[in-house]
């Protein structure tokens, strides 16, 4: 009887140890959790601070680029205007130059193809 109340203790000693792995496993990953989230407040508020700094510093150095920003556009507009110009004038070359490549058939077999063939079948 002795042995088996023994092996009863064991068994009761396995299952609660087992509880306790499985409970600490559980708290840790609420651990994790909470501290994930925590990182990530952190984070957002440092975020903010930063962009909050970041805003500052550009308007108290002129604001968006105002006259930079101007000059910019007016350059990019100038220059898409510029090539549309060039894509206009060029249009009806390009297209020649593609159907002249189309309808140009040389008709002529190369000297090498002639050699190959009649090697080919001992001509």
């Amino acid at each position: 009887m002795n042995s088996g109340s023994g092996i009863q203790e064991l068994m009761a000693a396995e299952t609660r140890a087992s509880q306790i792995v499985a409970e600490a496993r559980i708290a840790r990953g609420d651990r994790m959790k909470q501290a994930q989230t925590d990182a990530d407040e952190l984070i957002a508020a440092y975020r903010l601070e930063q962009q909050d700094a970041f805003d500052k510093a550009a308007s108290a150095s002129g604001g968006s680029g105002g006259d930079a920003s101007n000059k910019l556009q007016a350059e990019t507009n100038k220059d898409i205007q510029g090539m549309q110009g060039q894509f206009t004038k060029n249009a009806q070359k390009a297209v020649d130059v593609l159907l002249s490549k189309c309808c140009e058939v040389s008709l002529e077999v190369p000297t090498a193809r002639i050699r190959a063939t009649q090697k080919l079948f001992g001509m």
